[in-house]
């Protein structure tokens, strides 16, 4: 018998393994106050040619992450992070845990559908989460976000989460195959959960060659509109000037970052010393309340590097 022969042709089946191996299709599991699902298409084009390591420190939905992984097929290490601790704690269960939140969660969506109104009141006001396990904490953050209004997240002075109830006739509370898909994601590839503010993560970790996308509480287009936080917390003009020096910090060290954030005045002074790579991007502004003004928003795309 030819070993030798045996060898070449074992090693040549596995690379095509390798090569053809593809992970599902996932989507964000939560929906999340701008997320960036309408901008993939335009992020994609900013995509770093080359990276080993990937930061998403205003984590959210995950859209940009589920991208690279499950349609550009990139495989890297990956730093998720959010100051969010319900969020990342769902993040956890998805990986770790799916299959007892997906039980979990077809309890929860048999229980709406009998009482739509009482079923949300009683898992908004009345559900006790420090006697909760971390995988019923994660059931109720996504049952609540598929039911509420606009998939808000908002939480009152005491940290309650205090959002109305949303006006949808079949809410898909609980997605299985979509939740199984991004779990074997977060399982696939080294992936890295942090409950972490964004400063800290990024000082203690990113280094040069890495990729950073920052999708940071926008500047408020309005003195009005001033929802800008998911954690109880306000991201103040003092914070956005914080995060354009670290951004400039992750310049320095070679980093690779990408940035989001509302077109106005502040935010390009921030950021003028990147004038020739920054882009304006149209967008819909799902979270107004009123359809006609969610229409013909610009935002701004930030990078220190071209492609």
């Amino acid at each position: 018998m030819n070993t030798e022969l045996i060898k070449i042709y074992t090693h040549e089946t596995f690379e095509k393994i390798v090569v053809d191996f593809r992970l599902p299709q996932a989507f964000p599991f939560v929906k999340w106050a701008g997320g960036k699902t309408q901008l993939l298409d335009r992020l994609d084009k900013l995509i770093p040619l080359a990276f080993n390591r990937y930061f998403e420190p205003f984590l959210g939905g995950g859209a940009l992450f589920y991208h690279l992984t499950s349609v550009r097929n990139l495989r890297f290490v990956a730093y998720l992070s959010d100051k969010n601790q319900e969020l990342i704690n769902a993040y956890k269960v998805v990986k770790s845990n799916v299959d007892q939140l997906i039980d979990i969660l077809r309890i929860y969506k048999k229980e709406y559908y009998k009482a739509p109104q009482n079923f949300y009141c009683e898992l908004r006001d009345k559900f006790d989460i420090n006697n909760s396990t971390h995988i019923e904490k994660a059931a109720r953050l996504i049952a609540l976000n598929k039911t509420c209004y606009n998939g808000l997240y908002r939480v009152n002075s005491q940290g309650k989460f205090n959002v109305p109830m949303g006006k949808y006739k079949n809410p898909i509370i609980c997605d299985d195959k979509n939740l199984r898909n991004a779990s074997m994601i977060l399982r696939s590839i080294d992936s890295r959960l942090y409950w972490e503010d964004y400063q800290k993560i990024l000082s203690d970790k990113a280094q040069e060659g890495d990729f950073i996308y920052l999708d940071p509480p926008y500047n408020p287009m309005t003195s009005t509109a001033n929802f800008t936080g998911y954690t109880g917390d306000r991201f103040t003009e003092r914070d956005q000037e914080c995060l354009a020096e670290i951004f400039k910090e992750l310049d320095a060290r070679g980093c690779k970052v990408l940035l989001s954030n509302s077109d106005t005045e502040y935010v390009r002074e921030l950021y003028a010393g990147y004038a020739k790579n920054i882009r304006k991007v149209t967008v819909r502004r799902n979270i107004n309340s009123r359809a006609s003004k969610r229409l013909g928003h610009t935002e701004l795309l930030i990078c220190n590097y071209s492609n």
